[in-house]
């Protein structure tokens, strides 16, 4: 089939994990401990040790960073943030953004190489435990022994299951995870299933689908081609240098050499590759800039005694032997961009409340009129204290028109603390004008909260006649 129609038939392979008949073509990356190849462990186990501790580090009290669903609180350095702050949340996720595209605008794909989990956790953690429990078959593609694959996929489970408890610390507090796992399960069923799950998906990764995650399903190697130009730092085959490639040989004598490069055409640069491909080919989606293929390439130069820098960090242009270049319109616009949202950030940061105040729909009759004529209305509100530490709060009204019955104040509140109350407003009929009225509310907690600070976010407040 494939000779009566060849255009059914690749030359080359579709995907650096496809073969040609369509199977998976198992990448099984050898490893050169190479200067970037240590540079980047020290960052890799240096993230890794972050990830374990960040979880238990608490300053004043509050963790560094955790995100509570139950309580819909997202803490970020011990700043609390809550679904009300739509703002603050909005500034913040435009800084992660914009640093992203700062970030690769300068330096390409560093995060995917050097800070990635992704990257990180599969090789340094599971690929060497993999290489150290199967043995040498592994990397020949050789069949390993039972009893060895069983090890390693206990071991990976070990891994995976300590990393998914860790993962689940980041939402409940590492207390709470240590004290769930050693109790019984049913206990806690929703945390027991977290952890189960998160562990499952981390053993399919990990074991199964590993480079694949960068190629198919992560989508920033599809945005790098927006994100990236022809001057931003990329791992790149200098192809005047290297070309034409060829096996090294040995000149003789009355023989007249050919032009060669300095590529002897080893394959290293491939084999070391995590994602499976030929860094000779240019720039492709699946480079993750992890700079293995440069630890692999220098040790091959020192050993034919040529100058390393085969394959190096460098931009697309200085690749083609033109300028490197830094300077370029969006290296300037990020970082303006970035620090216009970064001081509106911590203006709105600095202007936070010391409570929030909200008003909640009234359930069922919205007014009733007194013995007295007066008209009795309800109003209800939420009252959260955002001081970090516990207040009291006072209802009054600075209008001597209006009486206010609050039967839950003075209301005591701890940190971080919401309540639910209703206030019985009490006034005369002939202030309505076309049914409403407005009642100048003041809450106030003695130390700094009062609905002067807040009269644009939750008053005045109008009664509905």
């Amino acid at each position: 089939m494939a000779d009566e129609n060849p255009l059914l038939s690749p030359e080359e392979h579709v995907l650096s994990t496809l073969n040609q008949d369509g199977s998976r073509r198992w990448v099984r990356p050898r490893i050169v401990h190479g200067k970037w190849w240590k540079r980047r462990a020290v960052v890799a186990w240096s993230l890794i040790l972050l990830f374990n501790v960040l979880p238990w580090i608490k300053i004043a009290g509050k963790p560094l960073l955790r995100l509570d669903v139950v309580a819909c609180e997202f803490t970020f350095f011990t700043v609390s943030f809550r679904p009300t702050e739509t703002l603050l949340l909005t500034f913040l996720l435009l800084i992660v953004f914009l640093g992203i595209f700062l970030m690769t605008a300068l330096f390409g794909r560093v995060w995917c190489g050097w800070g990635c989990p992704q990257t990180v956790y599969l090789e340094y953690i599971f690929r060497p435990l993999e290489k150290l429990l199967c043995g040498p078959n592994l990397a020949k593609g050789k069949p390993v022994p039972i009893e060895r694959r069983v090890i390693s996929i206990v071991a990976t489970a070990l891994v995976c299951l300590h990393l998914s408890h860790t993962f689940l610390a980041y939402f409940v507090g590492p207390q709470e995870v240590l004290s769930w796992s050693l109790g019984s399960p049913s206990e806690h069923p929703a945390g027991f299933a977290i952890v189960i799950g998160v562990t499952a998906l981390m053993m399919f990764d990990f074991l199964y689908f590993r480079e694949q995650m960068c190629i198919l399903a992560c989508p920033y190697g599809r945005l790098q081609s927006v994100l990236l130009d022809r001057k931003s730092l990329i791992v790149g085959y200098d192809e005047k240098r290297g070309e034409p490639r060829g096996k090294l040989k040995k000149p003789t004598a009355g023989s007249l050499a050919a032009p060669q490069g300095d590529c002897i055409d080893c394959g290293w640069c491939s084999a070391v590759c995590p994602t499976g491909i030929d860094i000779r080919k240019g720039l492709q989606m699946e480079c993750i800039h992890c700079t293995e293929c440069i630890d692999a390439c220098d040790t091959v130069m020192d050993k034919i005694e040529k100058p390393r820098g085969l394959i190096r960090y460098s931009s697309q242009d200085g690749l083609e032997g033109g300028k490197q270049g830094f300077f370029r319109p969006r290296v300037v616009l990020y970082p303006l961009i970035l620090t216009i949202v970064i001081g509106l950030f911590i203006w709105q940061l600095s202007s936070m409340q010391s409570a929030i105040l909200l008003p909640r729909r009234v359930q069922g009759q919205p007014f009733t009129i007194a013995e007295d004529g007066r008209i009795r209305c309800l109003v209800t509100f939420r009252l959260e204290n955002r001081s970090g530490e516990s207040r009291t709060y006072q209802v009054s009204s600075d209008d001597s028109r209006f009486e206010l019955i609050a039967p839950t104040f003075p209301m005591e509140l701890a940190d971080s603390e919401s309540r639910d109350f209703t206030v019985i407003v009490l006034t005369p009929p002939e202030i309505f004008d076309r049914g409403t009225a407005e009642v100048p509310f003041r809450f106030q907690d003695g130390v700094d909260f009062d609905l002067a600070r807040l009269r644009n976010v939750a008053g005045p407040y109008s009664v509905n006649r």
